[in-house]
C-alpha cells in the first residue's frame, strides 16, 4: 500500500504552506504530494489568502521536490481547453523529471464556476471523454507528425502535438463512484481508478465494476491501479485525535466511520481492510495543512504497519 499526502488548498492555502506539506511530504517517505483542483472555498472557510491555480502550484514545487509525485486528484474538464491541458502537464512533467500525475474528473462545483466566470455544462461525461482520448492522442502522436480531432465538444486540426511529457504513457487517474459510465472511462483510459470519499463497503463492489469493464474491452483489470481516497485524523491517544478532529471541524465519531481516523492501531487496520478490498493506493486527504506533526507521526507510527 503506498501512502499519498492529499490537501485541499482553496479552504486556505498560501504556496509556502503547501511547499511545507511538500517537503515533509517527501522528506517522511509518502509516495506523492497531490492536490485538489478547486477555485472556491467549501463550507465556513473563507478561503484566505484565495485561492491558486493547481497546475500553476504543481509547476512551481516540481522544482522545489526531488522524488515524490505530484498530481490532482482532480482537475475539472470545465477549467482548461484539453489542448491547453496537455501542454500544462507536460510541461510540469519535463520540470519535475518525470513525476506528475493527471487526474481529471467532469467537475461538481456549480458555484465556483458562477464566481470566476467559468462555463458549467448541464451534461459533462462527454467533455471527460474527449478531453482524455485528445490528451492521450496529442503523447501519442510521433514527433514531427500532426494530431487532428473532430468530436461535439471539441476540434483540433493540425496540431503539432507538443511539447510531449517525459513520461510515456502518462499516468492518468479517473475516479468516481458512479455505477457504469464512470468505470467504462477509466477501463478506456485510466492507468488508475479511484474510489473518492466512498463507503468502505462500496470500495470492494466499484473496484469489481472497474475489473469487468477492463475485461469487456479486452484490458488486463491487473493494468490498473487501484486506489482510495479518505480524510485523515489520527493520534497517539484518544484526546489528541480528538483534538486533531475538531481542528478540522469534523465529529471525532463520523469520522472514525467514514475515515482514516482514531489511534494508529485503528488506522493501521482501517489501511489494512481497505488493502484486502483491492486498494493499492490510499490518499490520506490532510485538512489541516500546518499541522506537520501529524504527518511525522504517520510516517513514524502508520506507514511502517500497512501492509
Amino acid at each position: 500500500m503506498q501512502l499519498r499526502i492529499f490537501t485541499e488548498p482553496q479552504q486556505g492555502a498560501s504556496y509556502d504552506d503547501l511547499l511545507a506539506v511538500a517537503q515533509a511530504t517527501e522528506r517522511l517517505g509518502f509516495d506523492a504530494f497531490f492536490r485538489s483542483d478547486h477555485y472556491l472555498a467549501m463550507g465556513d472557510s473563507d478561503g484566505l489568502p484565495g485561492p491558486s491555480d493547481a497546475w500553476t502550484t504543481l509547476a512551481g514545487l516540481a522544482r522545489e521536490t526531488s522524488r515524490i509525485k505530484l498530481g490532482t486528484l482532480v482537475s475539472s474538464v470545465t477549467y482548461r481547453h484539453p489542448g491547453i491541458l496537455a501542454i500544462q502537464v507536460a510541461q510540469v512533467d519535463q520540470m519535475s523529471g518525470g513525476r506528475a500525475e493527471l487526474g481529471l474528473g467532469t467537475g461538481w462545483f456549480e458555484a465556483e464556476h458562477l464566481a470566476y466566470g467559468i462555463p458549467f455544462p448541464a451534461k459533462r461525461f462527454g467533455m471527460l471523454e474527449e478531453q482524455l482520448e485528445i490528451i492521450e492522442g496529442l503523447y501519442r502522436t510521433p514527433v514531427g507528425e500532426k494530431y487532428s480531432f473532430e468530436g461535439e465538444h471539441y476540434r483540433l486540426v493540425d496540431s503539432p502535438a507538443l511539447p510531449k511529457p517525459v513520461q510515456s504513457p502518462m499516468p492518468v487517474i479517473v475516479g468516481g463512484n458512479g455505477p457504469r459510465r464512470t468505470p467504462a472511462i477509466a477501463a478506456r483510459f485510466a492507468t488508475e481508478f479511484n474510489t473518492p470519499f466512498a463507503g468502505f463497503d462500496e470500495v470492494g463492489p466499484q473496484f469489481d465494476r472497474v475489473r469487468s469493464a477492463c475485461e469487456a474491452i479486452d484490458r488486463d483489470p491487473a493494468s490498473m491501479v487501484y486506489s482510495s481516497a479518505l480524510v485523515v485524523a489520527v493520534g497517539a491517544d484518544e484526546a489528541e485525535f480528538r483534538k486533531r478532529a475538531t481542528a478540522i471541524g469534523r465529529d471525532p465519531e463520523e469520522l472514525r466511520a467514514s475515515g482514516i481516523a482514531g489511534t494508529a492501531s485503528e488506522a493501521v487496520d482501517r489501511i489494512n481492510s481497505l488493502a484486502q478490498l483491492g486498494a493499492e493506493r490510499l490518499y490520506l486527504q490532510v485538512n489541516d495543512l500546518h499541522d506537520l506533526e501529524q504527518l511525522e507521526f504517520i510516517a513514524a507510527e502508520i506507514t511502517p504497519h500497512v501492509q
